[in-house]
C-alpha cells in the first residue's frame, strides 16, 4: 500500500513557494485546498508511457506528493477527494511558439496580454514561451505578475522583443551590426527577458553574435529565419528553429548570403524537395547532430490551407476580428492555386521525419498571420495536426509536454506527472492516448496544484479576444 507521504517530504517540495493570489486571480479558482486528491482517474504522464487506469494523485503544497492504484493508495484525512472515474489527467501543455498579440490589420499587431493569458491558461498550457515580442516591458510585466499572483495565465519564457535587421514591422528594431546584435541581446536579458528570437533578415555576423551573448547568460534563442539557412544557423549554435521546415532557405538555388530571397521563394524551393531525399535528410542529421530543436507551428498555416477545417475558439473574438477572418477563411477555401496544400502536408512529413531521427520536436501555434490561431483552442489542435502527421497520440502528448520542458530546462519540475513533481495537470473528460480529439475537453487545470476554471476563464473574455 503506498501511504501519505512523511511531513518532512512535504517540506522539502514546499521549499518551491506557491503565489498568494489575488482577488482578481481568485476569481477563476475552484480547488485551492491544502491537500487534494484525484482519485479513480487514467494518468497519462507524458513521457509516452501507456495509460495507467484508475489511479488516485495526491497534491499538497502545489506538488504532487503521492501516485499509485486507487485501490492501494490511502486518501487522507481531510483532503479534497474528486472522484475523476472516466476522466484522464495528463501534465499541463508545455508550448513553444507563443504570442501575447493578434493581427488586427497588415503588419500590425494587437496587444492581448488578459485574453490570451486567460485562454492559454483555459486550454491547459501551463507553461509557455512567447515566440516573439512586440510588446518590450509588457511581456516581462505580464509574466512576472503571473508569477506573483496578480494575473492569472501559464507560467511565461519570454523572450526579447525580436533579434532582426531590417524589416516592415514598425514594432521592431533594427539592428545596424553584430556589435549591436550583443549590445541588443545583453539589453534585454539585463531587463528580465528570459530567452531570444533571431528573425527574418539578421545576418550570420549578428546571430553568432546574438547567439553568443545569450549562451554566455545562460538563455537559449531560436529563430524565425530567412536570411540565413538552418544549416548556417546551426553551425553558429542556434538552439531551435521555429515552424517547422516551412521557412527553412537551405534548398533555394543560388541563395546569396545574408540575404532573404523572400518567403514565398523559400517555400517554393522547399516544394521541389521530398522528405525521403538525400537532401533533406542530411539536413535532418545535421539538425540532430547539433542539438537544433525544431518547433511545430502547423497551426498557423492550416488557416492558409484550403480544405482545413474552421478553426475553433473564433466565437471568442472581437466581432470585428472575427469577420475579418471569416472573411480570409472564405477566401482560402475557395483558392484554387493555394501552393499551401502541399506544403502543409509536405513539411508535416518533414517534422514527422525529423522526430523518427531522434530531434527534439517541439510544440507552438503562433497566433499571427491572417487571424484564426485563438491560445488554448489552438494548442489543443496542435496536438490534433500532430497525430494527423504521424505520431501517435501518447507522442503528440509528449510533444507538448516533456518535450518543451526539456528544451526550457525545467523537466525536473514540469512536463510529465510524477512525484516530486509540481501539479500542473489538465483534467479531461475523455482518453486522449486513444482519442487525440479529446484533448480539448478540459474540464479543470491544475497550475501549481489551484484548480482553474477554464469555463470562467473562456466567458470573461468573450467578444473581446483580439482587443485586450
Amino acid at each position: 500500500m503506498i501511504m501519505f507521504p512523511a511531513l518532512s517530504f512535504i517540506a522539502t517540495l514546499a521549499t518551491v513557494q506557491r503565489p498568494t493570489l489575488s482577488p482578481a486571480v481568485k476569481q477563476y479558482v475552484t480547488v485551492d485546498t491544502p491537500v487534494v486528491a484525484l482519485t479513480h482517474v487514467r494518468v497519462i504522464d507524458g513521457t509516452g508511457a501507456a495509460p495507467k487506469e484508475d489511479q488516485t494523485l495526491l497534491i499538497t503544497g502545489g506538488n504532487i506528493v503521492a501516485l499509485g492504484s486507487a485501490r492501494a493508495t490511502k486518501v487522507p484525512d481531510g483532503a479534497q477527494t474528486m472522484d475523476l472515474t472516466g476522466k484522464s489527467v495528463i501534465p499541463g501543455l508545455v508550448m513553444m511558439h507563443e504570442h501575447l498579440y493578434y493581427p488586427t490589420g497588415p503588419g500590425v499587431y494587437g496587444a492581448d496580454y488578459v485574453s490570451f493569458s486567460r485562454l492559454y491558461l483555459a486550454g491547459g498550457v501551463t507553461s509557455m514561451r512567447t515566440g516573439g515580442n512586440v510588446g518590450g516591458y509588457a511581456d516581462l510585466n505580464l509574466a512576472a505578475a503571473i508569477k506573483a499572483g496578480t494575473q492569472v495565465g501559464p507560467w511565461i519564457d519570454a523572450t526579447a522583443p525580436y533579434v532582426n535587421g531590417p524589416s516592415p514591422f514598425t514594432q521592431m528594431y533594427a539592428l545596424k551590426d553584430s556589435a549591436d546584435a550583443r549590445r541588443f541581446v545583453a539589453f534585454w536579458a539585463d531587463a528580465g527577458a528570459t530567452s531570444l528570437k533571431a528573425y527574418m533578415n539578421i545576418t550570420r555576423a549578428e546571430l553568432a553574435a546574438a547567439v553568443d551573448e545569450a549562451h554566455k547568460r545562460g538563455l537559449k534563442i531560436t529563430g524565425h529565419l530567412c536570411s540565413v539557412t538552418y544549416r548556417e544557423a546551426a553551425d553558429l549554435g542556434i538552439d531551435d528553429l521555429e515552424h517547422g521546415f516551412f521557412v527553412a532557405t537551405d534548398f533555394v538555388k543560388d541563395k546569396q548570403p545574408d540575404v532573404c530571397p523572400g518567403q514565398n521563394v523559400g517555400m517554393t524551393a522547399l516544394g521541389t524537395v521530398d522528405a525521403k531525399s538525400p537532401e533533406f535528410t542530411s539536413l535532418v542529421q545535421y539538425l540532430v547532430a547539433h542539438h537544433v530543436a525544431i518547433t511545430s507551428t502547423l497551426t498557423v498555416f492550416e488557416t492558409f490551407t484550403p480544405g482545413q477545417p474552421m478553426p475553433t475558439g473564433t466565437d471568442l473574438l472581437d466581432p470585428v476580428l472575427k469577420a475579418q477572418f471569416d472573411q480570409l477563411y472564405a477566401r482560402v477555401q475557395q483558392s484554387t492555386t493555394s501552393p499551401f496544400g502541399k506544403l502543409l502536408a509536405l513539411d508535416r512529413s518533414m517534422e514527422l521525419a525529423f522526430f523518427r531521427a531522434g530531434g527534439l520536436l517541439l510544440a507552438g501555434t503562433d497566433p499571427t498571420g491572417g487571424g484564426g490561431v485563438v491560445p488554448g483552442y489552438s494548442d489543443q489542435r496542435e496536438a490534433e495536426l500532430l497525430v494527423e502527421s504521424g505520431l501517435t497520440p501518447l507522442e503528440a502528448i509528449k510533444v507538448c509536454t516533456l518535450n518543451g520542458a526539456t528544451y526550457l530546462g525545467r523537466a525536473d519540475r514540469v512536463g510529465s506527472i510524477a512525484v516530486g513533481k509540481q501539479a500542473d495537470l489538465v483534467v479531461i473528460d475523455g482518453n486522449p492516448a486513444v482519442t487525440i480529439g479529446d484533448i480539448a475537453h478540459v474540464t479543470l487545470v491544475f497550475k501549481q496544484g489551484v484548480g482553474y476554471d477554464p469555463a470562467k476563464l473562456i466567458e470573461s473574455v468573450r467578444g473581446k479576444v483580439g482587443l485586450f
